[in-house]
């Protein structure tokens, strides 16, 4: 079993490899036996995330930023491509009130504006890995706040709260996988989502009062750690998923289906 979703001689790229769950999932894929490109802004900021996995000889940082030309342009690169991970994001609070024309830019920049490039960008050498019989797979890292609204009574302060163009975003980047997937499925290009949540980062578990109301909204009465998403996100960049596409992998304890 520990074979089974194996990506030995696979070439991956992952973004938002700085993120608290980008470096989980980093880990995956080389644990897996792939070919790793892990994507950031800030070259030190993703040493410092990846830590020891930063050295290995099948790690290759990549500087760079999605919402730029950079970004189509280090995808078309590859003349084969077996997984691509959109795990790019902001981590912002806010509000109706508070929120401005930017962080909705942002956030849609970041989400959608820079998988939907990725994607088309990347799509010669996706389907180069389905004709030579890799996996061929795009993995799109979406979040709870895509399918459901806040609870604002988990957060202390208006700033504090999960913001409405994190959720709008991630609600959009799930039909843009539904889209994608139905156009790239007959050239054998699969498309899927996993939507993690809650995965509260380091700093945010210091507050005790916060964990205990996040904990007390899942079906299983915890919260999610980072390695927690590595089996989903395996499964789907393995070609032993070749029969899954349009779909979404919830990980969220339950929080959803509430």
């Amino acid at each position: 079993m520990s074979d089974l979703f194996r990506l030995d001689d696979q070439v991956a790229v992952l973004t938002g490899g700085s993120g608290w769950l980008g470096r989980a999932m980093a880990a995956a894929l080389h644990d897996a036996g792939a070919q790793v490109h892990v994507l950031g802004r800030d070259e030190g900021r993703l040493r410092d995330a990846l830590g020891a996995l930063a050295d290995s000889e099948r790690i290759h940082l990549q500087p760079i930023d999605v919402t730029t030309d950079a970004w189509p342009t280090f995808l078309a690169g590859f003349d084969r491509l077996d997984v691509l991970v959109n795990n790019a994001h902001v981590g912002r609070g806010g509000s109706l009130r508070t929120a401005t024309a930017g962080n909705f830019d942002e956030a849609f920049d970041l989400a959608v504006k820079a998988t939907w490039a990725g994607i088309n960008a990347a799509r010669p050498a996706l389907e180069a890995s389905a004709v030579a019989g890799g996996p061929a797979s795009i993995v799109n890292i979406a979040s709870m706040y895509g399918m459901v609204a806040p609870d604002f009574s988990v957060y202390d302060t208006e700033e504090g709260r999960n913001p409405p163009f994190y959720g709008a975003a991630k609600a959009a980047l799930l039909q843009l996988s539904r889209y994608a997937a139905a156009e790239l499925g007959p050239v054998g290009v699969r498309v899927n989502t996993v939507t993690p949540g809650p995965f509260p980062a380091t700093a945010a578990q210091q507050n005790s009062e916060f964990v205990h109301e996040l904990k007390a909204h899942t079906m299983t009465g915890t919260i999610g750690a980072p390695d927690d998403i590595k089996t989903a996100v395996l499964f789907l960049a393995s070609p032993h998923s070749r029969f899954v596409t349009g779909s979404n992998v919830v990980v969220d304890g339950g929080w959803t289906s509430r």
